[in-house]
């Protein structure tokens, strides 16, 4: 249909059909649209008829106008800054990139043209923003097209939301054609002649409220992640933002690839041209009021076969930060002690407030952490006391080697701190500003370009002074930032040391030594009041636990506080609930 071939980049062919007023002789609608070879056919019924796009010609003196077949000649302002193009065509095109680049990272098929397509169409509907001309009754205060056009096609393709669950009302399957204006050009290139796009200027001007959905740069990654949580795709939200900063995925700068004549200059660089990375919180929030605002039913249930599964991420993250297989044990049992493991609490339900939105990556670190602090204690005194008696246990030799917390220590912070290093490194030599210019008057082109030529070369000096080379090609993504392997004796592995003498054997049930437990948290405050479920700071808690939590936080690429919040939640479900509920029936007694 016409907003499939809009997908693919054709989004604006009305304006090449628009004023070929003739009735279609089967079913007597005004609404052409063209197809690839340039014949027209009918929207409402799909009829083709014989007439091509023509090149209308007359006198010199007359207003000649050519119109191509190829839909590649749009209407050009007096300035020559090219095609008239809104700010969602902008978008969709960026998000159009980003689904197939996490395709060519191995994500499905059904991303692109199956879920991501369908949502966002989902989203032009529910927005009023269709591919259609804007109407020009109130320029100054209309942001976006207000009209539903035929050009979005519901009925061309009646399953448009089957995949998704959506309900298909009557009204989606009867949208007829507005009425388009005359000349519609010379009003709206005087609203936005300090923009590019068309509605650039009125698009800032918007008001925002507190769970606004306006397209931005961090909406798109809201996007990509709500098809990949619905795909139940291996890749989470801390996976996602850690492709984007590693460049795989379209973001800062995402507008260099825009064809040639969308110029992007003006209020446009406010809205396309960001220079920050996304943040954690920014992107799930938004995600959360997306599949909310769109209506979405409840998304397929995560079980334990699914990657978002806390039994699965949990020995994701015990791989990478290196500690031994055993404790996998100890995180299933937590999980399933506090049942965050259930379908339930774990799928999304938009709209559902009684449920609490889950951080699938966050909360199966903070379960790693709890199990640490159950086995180690992590204040500062016991963890060593156990490494004394691992390294007297590892002398002998026999069996598998215990797991020694001081030697994973120094390894593990030596591999942390030049992986902190490299990106510390990375994040101050990026290049904010892209290296395609922006739209520049043909007066001050060779100015640009030579000042564009100064800094290449003054880059190239400074690189050659400081001895770093130059990074030509990006590092292949993995799903992994620490490798650890037997045969390197800087990084050594301890996947497969066991918890002798952590934990002792009492029938067929294993117990830990310790019977202390310090909860970093002994009341959990009001979201609502505060911001927050619980505060970190550093001071307050032992060196251990910091190291631990700065670690995982790093792999998250998450501020160390989120992480400490987590764990303090499930601590509460774990130790506090319990024993809030155990005074309280004694009281009743």
């Amino acid at each position: 249909g016409d907003c499939r071939r809009a997908w693919c980049g054709n989004t604006m062919e009305e304006e090449d059909a628009r004023d070929y007023n003739e009735p279609c002789p089967q079913c007597s609608e005004v609404n052409w649209g063209l197809t690839d070879e340039g014949t027209f056919y009918c929207r409402s019924c799909h009829n083709v008829i014989e007439r091509t796009i023509e090149v209308l010609s007359g006198d010199v003196t007359s207003n000649t106008r050519a119109q191509s077949i190829s839909r590649g000649l749009r209407n050009k302002t007096k300035f020559e800054k090219g095609w008239e193009w809104y700010i969602c065509e902008g978008f969709q095109y960026i998000l159009q990139k980003q689904a197939e680049a996490l395709q060519s990272l191995g994500v499905s098929s059904q991303l692109k043209d199956e879920v991501l397509w369908k949502l966002w169409t989902n989203y032009l509907q529910k927005s009023t923003k269709p591919y259609c001309d804007k109407l020009l009754t109130d320029v100054a205060s209309d942001t976006l097209p207000e009209s539903s056009d035929a050009n979005s096609d519901v009925n061309m393709e009646p399953d448009i939301f089957r995949l998704l669950g959506l309900p298909l009302s009557g009204s989606d399957t009867d949208l007829t054609s507005e009425a388009r204006t005359g000349d519609t050009f010379s009003v709206t290139s005087e609203v936005s002649r300090w923009s590019g796009s068309v509605d650039g200027s009125s698009y800032l001007q918007k008001k925002k409220n507190k769970g606004d959905v306006t397209m931005s740069m961090p909406m798109t990654l809201a996007f990509c992640y709500m098809a990949l949580l619905w795909l139940r795709e291996a890749i989470t939200l801390s996976d996602l933002l850690r492709l984007v900063m590693d460049g795989h995925i379209p973001y800062i700068n995402a507008y260099k690839d825009f064809p040639e004549e969308m110029k992007v200059y003006g209020s446009d660089l406010k809205i396309f041209h960001i220079e920050s990375w996304p943040v954690y919180e920014d992107v799930h929030k938004k995600m959360q009021s997306l599949a909310t605002y769109l209506e979405l039913p409840r998304f397929p249930d995560i079980t334990e076969d699914s990657f978002f599964h806390p039994n699965i991420l949990c020995m994701k993250y015990l791989m990478e930060a290196n500690l031994p297989d055993d404790m996998h044990n100890w995180t299933c049992r937590v999980v399933k002690k506090i049942g965050i493991g259930e379908a339930d609490f774990l799928t999304l339900q938009p709209g559902n407030k009684s449920v609490r939105k889950v951080k699938y990556d966050i909360i199966a670190v903070a379960v790693v952490i709890v199990v640490l602090k159950i086995l180690f204690l992590l204040n500062d005194e016991y963890e060593w006391k156990l490494s004394n008696y691992a390294e007297e246990r590892n002398k002998n030799k026999e069996g598998s080697p215990v797991f020694d917390i001081k030697k994973w220590y120094v390894v593990v912070k030596k591999a942390m701190d030049v992986g902190q290093k490299k990106l510390e490194e990375d994040r101050v030599r990026y290049l904010w500003k892209s290296e395609r210019p922006l739209f520049y008057l043909p007066i001050k082109k060779s100015i640009v370009l030579k000042k564009r030529q100064m800094v290449t070369s003054l880059q190239r000096q400074f690189r050659s002074l400081s001895g770093t080379a130059e990074h030509t090609e990006r590092e292949k993504p993995s799903s992994f930032q620490f490798h650890w392997t037997e045969e390197d004796p800087e990084r050594p592995c301890f996947h497969g040391h066991s918890l002798d003498g952590i934990m002792q054997q009492s029938g067929h049930i294993l117990t830990i030594q310790g019977t202390e437990y310090w909860l970093c948290t002994t009341k959990l405050c009001k979201e609502k009041e505060c911001g927050r479920l619980a505060h970190y700071k550093e001071s307050d808690f032992p060196h251990t636990y910091q190291f631990v939590l700065s670690l995982f936080s790093f792999i998250l690429r998450v501020q160390p506080s989120l992480v400490h919040e987590e764990v303090c939640v499930v601590e509460h479900k774990l130790f506090y609930s319990e024993d809030y509920e155990r005074r309280r029936m004694y009281r009743r007694r």
